[in-house]
């Protein structure tokens, strides 16, 4: 039996790939941290991570006991939910941004209103700014977001993943070194568009944006016609678009966090019940880009 706080500590490590970081989300020491893997690689018999003074990675054992992890304590969560869930009503508002709306959440969130049918859940699918101001105001009691990696207030919320953003586009696009990148982007102000443009500043390259969006599907379908490149987070880039290759120059992009932020005003019983279902969902992934 492997005790639930080792593992939702190993699977704080696997979505920050640092000790660190798994330790101001998780609001504990560095060497808990590093106790809990350790008892948890005990249990297991075998290491989960290769780590040295500037790397964790994991190891094939450490993939499959991430898969593992996220199942049981997705089993905890409902068993639960089931024998307390009917004592946990209230209205919860909650915000995503679009493209995380297109991933498996959807799902996690019919399990969750199953498992609390006396929780009035009210769903918002807003661009990330809108989100953070709708938090900020107190319109929001929970909000799935995207920040900049290290910059965003752990305090505040819960990091469920670290993230690579990636120059995407159709697979056979050529980045012409001696024109202006062809970008599509969201309507400013966007997280996404500023990163990309910023990033080509840096290095001296030219951009040109050849479409403004208000959405994800329009990301989308104009990266799919060849109108240009994005930037995506890795894990959500859909199977028919493929990554720039470095050869085209194209300079590398930072990483980026989803986050889970509370509200100080937001029912606290109720909120906690559904970032525990998210975190312990192992973050959904899915088709689907970074905006």
């Amino acid at each position: 039996m492997y005790e639930p706080e080792l593992l939702r500590t190993f699977l704080a490590v696997t979505q920050s790939l640092s000790f660190t970081r798994a330790a101001e989300a998780l609001g504990i020491r560095q060497p808990t941290v590093s106790q809990h893997v350790r008892r948890l690689e005990e249990a297991v018999g075998r290491p989960l991570f290769v780590r040295d003074t500037r790397s964790v990675a994991l190891t094939s054992d450490g993939e499959a006991m991430a898969g593992f992890a996220r199942e049981i304590l997705a089993a905890q969560e409902r068993a639960v939910g089931y024998f307390t869930g009917s004592h946990l009503a209230g209205r919860l508002r909650f915000g995503v941004t679009d493209d995380l709306a297109l991933t498996p959440l959807p799902r996690i969130l019919r399990d969750f209103r199953q498992l609390y049918p006396r929780i009035d859940l009210e769903l918002a699918v807003l661009q990330n700014d809108g989100l953070l101001r709708r938090i900020e105001s107190g319109h929001l009691d929970v909000a799935f977001v995207k920040r900049n990696a290290g910059t965003s207030t752990l305090a505040r919320g819960q990091l469920v993943r670290r993230d690579q953003l990636v120059w995407a586009g159709v697979d056979g696009a050529r980045v012409d070194p001696d024109q202006p990148v062809p970008l599509v982007v969201y309507q400013a102000p966007s997280l996404s568009r500023a990163v990309s443009v910023q990033a080509l500043e840096r290095v001296g390259r030219r951009s040109r944006i050849t479409c403004t969006v208000r959405g994800v599907n329009g990301v989308l379908a104009a990266v799919r016609a060849g109108l240009g490149i994005a930037a995506m987070a890795r894990t959500l880039m859909p199977p028919d678009l493929v990554e720039v290759p470095a050869s085209s120059g194209l300079p590398k992009l930072p990483h980026l966090d989803l986050m889970l932020l509370t509200n100080r005003q937001a029912p606290a019983e109720p909120a906690k019940a559904l970032t525990s279902a998210i975190l312990a969902s192992g973050a959904p992934r899915g088709p689907v880009t970074s905006g």
